[in-house]
């Protein structure tokens, strides 16, 4: 069983995955726990994908609070082998081969892709199966766009859910 490439994201209402700075403590606004739906991405998740800048802007901390165990994937441009947490797997190439990884350390259940470049890259590599999204009911004006790429082809989108600004679409391909 091979699993689905979900790229899992919480932005603001005005599009943006972290502030001016590329912070994400704004996010706080969200408090109460995970929604139906993001428990669900947690509990289906088997690893977890995200670029080096993601963790710079989170640090050592595990996605999702720590209420997600699994195999983390960073992908960097720099020296895989000089990874500053080692806990973390630091993978490098092509977007093709590094989501392939993922998903062999996801064993069958679903590799989740996350953060600004990541899965901007895998979707313009037709790899993303799904995007969920949870929207944060605050403007921030200016920030890291959720999704920046100007020239390329629009990806369209079948809405699956929709709950309480949480959002479940499937990438047609």
């Amino acid at each position: 069983m091979t699993g689905t490439v979900i790229w899992h994201m919480t932005m603001s209402l005005d599009g943006f995955i972290g502030d001016r700075d590329d912070s994400v403590d704004w996010m706080s606004a969200a408090d109460g726990g995970p929604s139906r739906l993001g428990a669900e991405v947690i509990a289906t998740c088997g690893a977890f994908l995200c670029g080096g800048k993601r963790v710079e802007a989170v640090g050592e901390n595990r996605p999702y609070g720590g209420a997600w165990q699994g195999p983390i994937l960073i992908y960097t441009r720099k020296d895989p082998a000089t990874n500053p947490i080692p806990e973390f797997t630091y993978v490098s190439g092509d977007i093709r081969d590094v989501v392939a990884q993922g998903l062999e350390a996801a064993a069958g259940k679903n590799l989740v892709v996350t953060g600004g470049a990541v899965p901007r890259l895998a979707v313009e590599a037709g790899l993303v199966d799904e995007v969920v999204l949870h929207i944060i009911p605050v403007l921030l004006g200016e920030g890291v766009r959720f999704y920046d790429s100007p020239g390329v082809h629009p990806t369209k989108l079948k809405l699956l859910t929709a709950e309480n600004l949480n959002y479940r679409f499937e990438v047609l391909k």
